[in-house]
């Protein structure tokens, strides 16, 4: 999908782009192919798009009617968008030790909770949010899989190797259950 500084001065394929993300949405919409003309097709799913929310169906694309695809396009968009990402932040130089409790603990077990199911040299740590014993092991066996050095803490390099590895577990935890 185009970024919407791509359309400026476009505002046909801007309407289509949004008639085509809400009909990849909803099926009950006419699926669109943006090109920039507003021809028969563009015409039918505006009527059609008008029709389902109680405006005057005229196929013209009026303030009311662009308003109204707005509001039901950026929902829309947020479904068929990819995924907020989470941006973790360590301080430089950061380093959670063994026996420390930090609220990206929750998150880094959690990680490593999936990957034990596909790695099984990794062992499945507590989901405490205290760099315990079983965590440290997973850890540990995570930075030798991933050539880093074994010290069982987390710092900035095994935190970016783990936000590099988890997609992959995740893609084939997908994987298998869709077999």
């Amino acid at each position: 999908m185009r970024p919407p500084e791509s359309f400026i001065g476009q505002p046909i394929r801007c309407l289509q782009t949004m008639l085509r993300v809400l009909a990849e949405y909803d099926e009950s919409y006419l699926p669109m192919i943006p090109d920039g003309i507003y021809g028969p097709e563009t015409m039918a799913a505006v009527t059609h798009f008008q029709r389902k929310h109680g405006l005057p169906a005229t196929g013209v694309t009026n303030q009311t009617t662009w308003e109204a695809i707005v509001a039901e396009y950026e929902p829309a968009l947020v479904s068929q968008g990819p995924s907020q990402l989470l941006e973790v932040l360590l301080n430089p130089g950061q380093t959670i030790l063994g026996g420390e409790t930090n609220p990206l603990l929750y998150i880094v077990q959690s990680m490593l909770i999936v990957m034990a199911q596909f790695y099984g040299s990794i062992g499945t740590p507590s989901l405490s949010g205290r760099l315990d014993g079983p965590t440290a092991d997973a850890l540990s066996s995570f930075q030798h899989l991933s050539g880093l050095p074994m010290s069982g803490y987390l710092n900035k390099m095994t935190w970016k190797h783990l936000a590099l590895q988890y997609p992959l577990a995740i893609d084939l935890m997908n994987r298998s259950a869709d077999k």
